[in-house]
């Protein structure tokens, strides 16, 4: 049988964190799954609950000091054991109930990538500059690397092992979101994109995107075009 792993990268989220767990724990997807959460120096309070959990589904690794969400991912990455690897954040933003739609097209369908796009069929409730910020980026990959995606900064991304085992990525911020997508398409695989839902939190909640983050991803993708 096939096992999914959920890589879920965390930064002080101690008030969503347990429910993200519940929520991917309820879902059902056919199959084995296992939980990695990478948390990147938490301070308030997500760190206690983590220590707390006492689970073999349940790998919890406490970075020694902040690197970043690509930090996160990369770690999380080299843990997973499965044969399906799954990007979800502990933000509440995106549900786990989508996995058996997203992973529909690797397991019957013979695609090796996938992306739950946020945009496949408009804006939604994302803020219009949210959208604005996240078409741009979006299209800059579009132009310089002659595909047509429509939303390359979403969490849900979703792998088969041997994909992930080529990329050899390195970024450790927001930029992993352009990395990931760039060395996909270079590597030759192709993305195939599927709607999903998105409830955007508001910066008093807890949201940590805002411009200079998008201008760093942009900068990102000019350099991972021209990069190795």
């Amino acid at each position: 049988m096939k096992r999914l792993s959920v890589i879920v990268p965390v930064y002080n989220e101690k008030k969503t964190i347990q429910e993200i767990i519940r929520r991917i724990d309820h879902v059902d997807v056919g199959m084995e799954k296992e939980i990695i959460i990478v948390d990147g120096c938490s301070t308030d309070g997500t760190r206690e609950i983590l220590d707390k959990l006492k689970r073999k589904d349940i790998k919890v690794i406490i970075e020694k000091k902040r690197r970043g969400k690509g930090a996160a991912i990369r770690t999380g990455f080299k843990e997973a054991t499965g044969d399906i690897l799954l990007i979800q954040d502990a933000d509440l933003e995106v549900h786990p109930a989508e996995y058996p739609y997203l992973l529909s097209p690797i397991l019957n369908g013979g695609k090796r990538v996938v992306f739950g796009s946020r945009f496949l069929k408009g804006r939604g409730l994302t803020p219009r500059g949210s959208y604005i910020g996240n078409k741009l980026i979006t299209m800059a990959m579009n132009v310089l690397f002659f595909v047509n995606l429509t939303d390359i900064a979403t969490c849900h991304k979703v792998f088969t092992r041997d994909v992930v085992k080529r990329m050899n990525l390195r970024s450790n911020g927001f930029e992993i979101e352009a990395e990931i997508t760039a060395r996909i398409i270079k590597n030759g695989e192709r993305i195939y994109e599927v709607p999903i839902d998105y409830m955007p939190r508001t910066h008093q909640e807890g949201k940590k995107l805002h411009w200079r983050i998008g201008f760093k991803v942009l900068m990102s993708i000019i350099k991972f075009r021209f990069t190795r």
